[in-house]
């Protein structure tokens, strides 16, 4: 096993949702949609049950609603999700100190050494999810492998309420069968732009040189040649804080005028917004991220004495891309907030209330 190492990732199942039909026994078994409305907004997250009509999370609310007519919309209460999600995290304490959050709903646990004394990383995700359960009614999925990647592949596999384990032996193989699309890390865009050179499934990608990855995906490009050989050297990290949060967002085709730009950005606001609220977290400083077609970025920022609410971010925004003017079609664009308010958040939450989000 790589570095003799045993990595749970543990992902609760459509968590928001969940938690709204457990606390409202009337939506059990009713799609839900937690955020947004039928006219505006961002879903946050989709019961099981709105998902089989194609409603995910981030979709506009108008759109989640033209796919399942019989949608139920419900206000998101971080509040409460973060009570469960700490009580979630009490139980991976039991086993492990070595607890990296991604989020409110999904966490690595390295148990290669653990308070248990069980050498069986299997049999700990198990018990674990099963106390999950039994404290807090709902269900969660894991997935166990030698490294992050893997376990956090291997936690997809068997969705909803179930767990899978990737060994060493069985990676590359299994990992040559992956779609691309799946790989941890490769979104729609990076993905389309590998079917563009035949990349379809793992043994595609395995085909190409490291050289030929970092020259077309950047620094990127070696990433991708060390994960589809089930190489991923990444510890579990129990105390890493965040200096940023952002949202951003690559289009399909570039963009050359303002009406688009700003249509673009309402989205990638609004994203953000919902990772604020996930959170928490507040932060002095406004950033806009912007890509041009030809790859070349500029940052424009902006900073506060108070901490911006976010009618102010979003005046901030408009304000940053008019800066001056654009010198070329747009790729990409992001916005994140920085010089946030870590240790308010630490005295207030804990350090158990640290959480990454990555785009995937």
């Amino acid at each position: 096993m790589e570095s003799g190492r045993k990595i749970i990732h543990v992902d609760m199942d459509a968590f928001y949702a969940s938690v709204e039909q457990l606390d409202n026994p009337e939506l059990k078994g009713k799609p839900v949609a937690v955020g947004g409305n039928r006219e505006r907004g961002v879903v946050a997250a989709a019961s099981y049950e709105a998902r089989k009509y194609g409603v995910r999370s981030a979709m506009s609310g108008k759109m989640a609603s033209l796919k399942c007519p019989n949608l139920v919309f419900v206000r998101p209460r971080f509040e409460r999700y973060k009570e469960i999600s700490n009580q979630i995290r009490e139980i991976f304490f039991e086993y492990t100190d070595l607890v990296e959050p991604l989020s409110l709903d999904e966490a690595f646990l390295d148990v290669t050494e653990n308070k248990k004394g069980n050498p069986s990383a299997t049999l700990l995700a198990k018990e674990i999810r099963e106390k999950i359960k039994e404290k807090t009614g709902l269900n969660a999925s894991a997935g166990i492998s030698y490294n992050k990647f893997l376990a956090k592949t291997a936690s997809d596999i068997n969705k909803p309420n179930g767990q899978a384990v990737i060994l060493p032996k069985d990676a590359e193989a299994f990992l040559e069968k992956m779609p691309i699309e799946k790989f941890f890390g490769i979104g729609k865009v990076t993905a389309e732009k590998m079917k563009r050179f035949g990349i379809h499934q793992g043994k595609d990608l395995k085909e190409y040189s490291l050289q030929f990855l970092t020259k077309k995906f950047g620094k990127s490009g070696l990433h991708f040649y060390n994960i589809v050989r089930g190489i991923h050297i990444s510890e579990v990290q129990p105390n890493r804080e965040r200096k940023s949060i952002s949202a951003e967002n690559t289009f399909e085709k570039d963009l050359p005028t303002l009406i688009e730009w700003e249509k673009a950005l309402k989205n990638i606001y609004e994203e953000l917004i919902r990772r604020i609220e996930k959170t928490g977290i507040k932060g002095r400083t406004v950033t806009l991220k912007i890509k041009y077609k030809d790859f070349t970025i500029q940052t424009r920022s902006k900073s506060f004495d108070q901490y911006p609410d976010h009618e102010k971010i979003w005046e901030t925004v408009m304000e940053l891309l008019n800066q001056e003017s654009l010198s070329d079609a747009v790729r990409l664009f992001g916005i994140g907030i920085s010089n946030l308010n870590l240790l308010e958040e630490k005295i207030h939450f804990g350090k158990q209330l640290w959480f990454d989000f990555e785009d995937y």
